[in-house]
């Protein structure tokens, strides 16, 4: 019996790193079965080392808007290495950067560059603390802020998938001072507020959750948010790692127009380098050092590398807005098309989508939040995976995870995947 590369990969990575994987998720844990080891990428397609090809519906987690190995970033990318790859030091490129974010995004006054989401998220919520002088913060069930210790309380993505309720090393105090909610339950919100009486320093939310699968807020839920927000001096986070750059030039704020205070960023503002970012309004972001007595910092933060790439991207999304109309029109017509084979099928399903993320739910009843997502049938999604996989379709290893689209998708490669959906539902059905 022949051994794959990805398997004898495998088999040694797990002598040298944790579980054979830098990320927990791509360990293949909820689906069953060993990760492929992929090479290379380009366009609409990720390549593994034993030469298969798959088209991708993953894009690195959602950095590659334009599909991998976007020319433009590329040649951005190897003419500023020649300049060196970091320096410690500002730069211009760096003041360009956060100028390009400002004129892309409302509501945004100052913006610091980190290098991850979790940075980005775990250094707003501790502004907001400073700023408030509050301790608590309140997040919803299922989502995702990364794996900063406050983030792992009821979280999503990972978390979730591998069943871990409660995270060994994230002591009791700074459980306590999580507050969890359902998504989607503007009740329980303002029930926690009353209990704790300015005693909340933030929410923080992803405005359209990605780490329970593609879960959408429902109509008011946001602005009801915000009006809580307003009335009791606490300062509203959108968690746009996911969401920024993608769903719309200005993300969240600008698709469904409701202002948060702050606002985070990773994946797309960084064509796929290790970049994140937390902005938001002048009062809150110059309380942060060196103009205020809030703390961060980090070495590699602004990194030319990052900031070439981050900047050709952006700057390339803002001078053809139409890629957003695009990017929109395949999802749907994928979505259509997935619906369609699914009806076909007499399986329960459900299909939540906005711009280009999308996931699919074996559920029969809609999935508004985490336990609604958890209440489907995973195991039947796992099935469907591997059959999809063994078809040449890459999906997000989890039910938990939203699927995202690049602009490299042609209708020839929707069709595909839409056929490879119909084969593998007879398959596992």
């Amino acid at each position: 019996m022949n051994i794959s590369k990805s398997e004898q990969l495998f088999s040694r990575a797990q002598n040298s790193i944790p579980g054979g994987v830098n990320s927990p998720v791509r360990a293949f844990k909820s689906v069953g079965g060993n990760p492929i080891f992929l090479k290379r990428a380009k366009g609409a397609y990720l390549y593994d080392v034993d030469d298969n090809k798959y088209i991708d519906y993953i894009n690195s987690w959602g950095p590659m808007i334009m599909g991998h190995a976007f020319e433009p970033v590329v040649e951005a990318i190897q003419k500023k290495a020649a300049d060196s790859t970091s320096f410690g030091a500002p730069t211009e490129l760096e003041v360009e950067m956060a100028e390009l974010v400002k004129s892309m995004v409302p509501n945004v006054d100052l913006i610091r560059m980190v290098s991850s989401g979790t940075e980005a998220c775990m250094s707003a919520v501790r502004l907001a603390r400073g700023y408030t002088g509050r301790n608590k913060i309140i997040k919803f069930e299922g989502c995702y802020h990364g794996h900063a210790d406050a983030f792992l309380v009821k979280a999503g993505s990972g978390v979730a998938t591998f069943g871990i309720q409660t995270v060994p090393g994230v002591t009791a105090g700074v459980a306590a001072d999580t507050l969890t909610a359902a998504y989607n339950d503007l009740d329980a919100v303002k029930s926690l507020v009353t209990a704790n009486k300015d005693q909340i320093a933030a929410i923080i939310i992803e405005p359209v959750a990605g780490n329970m699968g593609c879960i959408l807020p429902q109509e008011g839920y946001l602005q009801g948010l915000r009006k809580i927000c307003d009335e009791e001096g606490i300062v509203f986070i959108f968690d746009e790692v996911m969401t920024g750059f993608r769903l719309a030039q200005g993300g969240v704020q600008e698709r469904l127009n409701v202002d948060a205070d702050l606002v985070t960023y990773g994946k797309v503002i960084g064509a796929g380098m290790p970049v994140g970012a937390f902005g938001g309004k002048l009062e809150i972001m110059q309380q942060i050092a060196p103009l205020g007595n809030v703390y961060q910092a980090g070495t590699l933060s602004g990194n030319p590398l990052a900031m070439i790439a981050g900047y050709t991207l952006l700057q390339h999304l803002k001078e053809n807005p139409s890629i957003y109309t695009e990017l929109e029109e395949k999802t749907t017509y994928l979505k259509n098309g997935l619906h369609k084979v699914l009806e076909a099928a007499h399986t329960p399903f459900v299909i939540n989508q906005m711009g280009s993320m999308i996931s699919v739910h074996f559920s029969q009843q809609p999935v508004v939040d985490f336990a609604s997502a958890a209440a489907a049938d995973n195991a039947l999604f796992n099935r469907f995976f591997h059959a999809m996989l063994k078809r040449g379709i890459y999906l997000p290893p989890s039910a938990y995870e939203t699927w995202f689209l690049s602009n490299a998708l042609t209708q020839e490669e929707l069709d595909a995947t839409i056929r490879a959906a119909e084969e593998s539902l007879k398959e596992v059905l």
